[in-house]
């Protein structure tokens, strides 16, 4: 399964700068004025999985193949984006497609980087880039109210319910608040699906700082003053250092990180939270043509995972072959395990593990 996520910011407070670093690429046009990205700039990172590499010194693969993200540099947000000012509709649509909102907030002083606004403050972006996802998703609700209250006219016990739902997400959006702070159960979950609210996309906090900031700031003041709610992450990331270690071999970037303080890059730190966020994790499988990292949703069973590689696996699945991934590098692959008897056939419900190494049996 593909993963996406959309890097969201005023113009100017250092995203296109932070998605090239990220994506090791220059790709997007990190011009010193607004607008500079006009289409959605989509690049490939392969997510960092040292299991990956043991793996393949066991069963000597012909490729390794890790789990990917895609990030989006998705141009920037002016105020009145939802009603079209600047390239916002545009903008807007393409974080609709995202499975997460990174939003990127400034809070580096630069006299040479003029901010939109021309002044750096972090908690006024936010508000403005919120207001405008708040804004957009009250236009698609309200046109799917009047068309959900026509529809309960019939009387039908359903329809009501579901006009009643969207009509509580409208006026709970009214009062200024992202759908995703709504208490709502699973399955009223599932009925607003369709709606592809922007402002139901859980969300990572970006902050960008100066090199000589991102040790240092205060994160839970910066919470306080920035109104984030404790269940989304806030990640410091300095789209400088970022930028520098590009250039940079595995070694000297380590050695780089320890001397101004850091244990891993933005990237890392990104992705990781990604995962967290989205409720993923990562299955193993390993073989000679290749070991390969694969992306699923925790709590998924061993036939959904194995619908990952192909949907014949998940039709068609018998069993699943599965070494936890410590067993299978403590005694040296499968025959190993299987003598130690670490090798377990799994059936249709079992739940699959983080880092377990998998081989589907199934019918054609």
């Amino acid at each position: 399964m593909s993963l996406q996520i959309g890097i969201v910011g005023l113009p100017n407070v250092g995203k296109s700068t932070l998605f090239n670093a990220l994506t090791k690429t220059k790709s997007a046009q990190a011009a010193n004025y607004p607008f500079c990205t006009i289409d959605p700039n989509v690049g490939v990172v392969e997510v960092p999985d040292e299991r990956l590499t043991n793996l393949a010194k066991i069963v000597n693969p012909k490729k390794i193949i890790p789990a990917i993200v895609e990030f989006v540099d998705i141009a920037g947000l002016v105020k009145g984006a939802s009603k079209g000012e600047g390239l916002g509709n545009q903008f807007l649509s393409h974080i609709r497609d995202c499975d997460a909102i990174c939003e990127v907030l400034r809070i580096f002083e630069d006299p040479n980087t003029i901010h939109v606004h021309g002044t750096v403050d972090a908690a006024r972006d936010k508000e403005i880039i919120e207001s405008e996802l708040i804004l957009a998703d009250l236009q698609t609700l309200e046109k799917r109210l009047g068309k959900a209250k026509n529809d309960s006219k019939s009387g039908n016990k359903e329809k009501i319910a579901y006009a009643n739902l969207v009509e509580k997400v409208f006026n709970f959006l009214n009062q200024g608040q992202m759908a995703s702070e709504m208490e709502l159960t699973d399955e009223e979950k599932l009925e607003l699906k369709d709606l592809h609210l922007l402002t139901f996309k859980p969300v990572i906090y970006v902050l960008n700082c100066a090199e000589d900031q991102v040790t240092k700031i205060n994160l839970d003041e910066l919470r306080i003053t920035l109104k984030i709610n404790e269940k989304y992450d806030i990640i410091p990331i300095s789209a400088q250092i970022e930028s520098e270690l590009i250039s940079m071999n595995e070694g000297e970037a380590l050695e780089f990180l320890k001397e101004i303080g850091l244990h891993e890059t933005g990237l890392n730190s990104l992705i990781k939270t990604a995962y967290k966020t989205l409720g993923l994790q990562t299955y193993l499988t390993a073989g000679p043509d290749e070991v390969r990292a694969w992306t699923i949703h925790k709590g998924w069973t061993a036939p959904q995972a194995a619908g990952v590689i192909h949907t014949d696996f998940e039709k068609g699945f018998i069993k699943a072959e599965t070494i936890s991934y410590q067993d299978y590098i403590q005694f040296g692959g499968k025959s190993g395990a299987k003598e130690k008897g670490k090798l377990r056939l799994e059936g249709k419900e079992y739940i699959v593990q983080d880092g377990d190494v998998m081989e589907f049996l199934f019918n054609n």
